[in-house]
């Protein structure tokens, strides 16, 4: 199964913890808030990825 993360922007609070622990999937974008950019999770990556949505303050990052 192919995971694919997501990201409700409207909540974002711009923390940058994603792109920290996993910066395969998460970057900060132009306009200063969290954005994936890769449409599918690469399976190394999984793990960060989780934890990235486990770990976000705003609750607002979805892996499935």
């Amino acid at each position: 199964p192919i995971m694919k993360a997501f990201i409700d922007r409207s909540g974002c609070i711009a923390c940058g913890l994603c792109s920290q622990i996993c910066p395969e999937v998460f970057r900060m974008a132009d306009d200063g808030l969290a954005e994936v950019y890769v449409e599918e999770v690469p399976s190394e990556s999984e793990v960060d990825a989780t934890d990235a949505m486990v770990s976000c303050p705003a609750s607002v990052i979805t892996v499935e």
